[in-house]
């Protein structure tokens, strides 16, 4: 039986491994970005209110989690919703459809909310290149834990 606690466990996991990578990346100067800087510097902005890079960082990634979790649970409201059943619901193919739509709305619209310009160009010009990695990364992992919890 297919729940949102699954989607939202295995999102969380997933997000995890995802926002780790990305910062480490970053770190190295491998990445021009982090999506552990980016959510927690929107935080800060958003507030009006200057924090250190560690709190920066860590509210980053506790907003990272959370929204993670959140797009994990909602691929089982949305599955519900179109009636796929269980079989469906843990299908590679369905997954990576649904995460290749949270990669296209990462480059066109959360991006740029979070002020990195269309596709994160602000961050550099391969931006939409580290996205698809980091989601690959996150389509894999979310795919494995649901496997798993089913």
């Amino acid at each position: 039986m297919h729940t949102v606690l699954t989607g939202f466990v295995s999102g969380v996991v997933s997000g995890i491994v995802m926002g780790l990578i990305s910062h480490m990346l970053f770190r190295l100067k491998i990445f021009k970005s982090s999506l552990i800087v980016i959510d927690g510097s929107f935080l800060f902005r958003t507030l009006k209110r200057h924090g250190s890079p560690l709190l920066i960082a860590g509210a980053g990634l506790c907003i990272h989690l959370v929204t993670s979790g959140i797009f994990g649970a909602l691929y089982f409201v949305a599955t519900v919703l179109l009636g796929f059943n269980t079989v469906a619901v843990r299908s590679f193919p369905l997954i990576g459809l649904y995460v290749a739509l949270l990669w296209l709305s990462m480059l066109f619209i959360a991006l740029p909310v979070a002020g990195e310009g269309f596709l994160g160009r602000k961050s550099g010009p391969f931006s939409w290149l580290e996205q698809l990695i980091l989601h690959g990364v996150f389509c894999i992992l979310y795919f494995v834990c649901i496997r798993i919890l089913l």
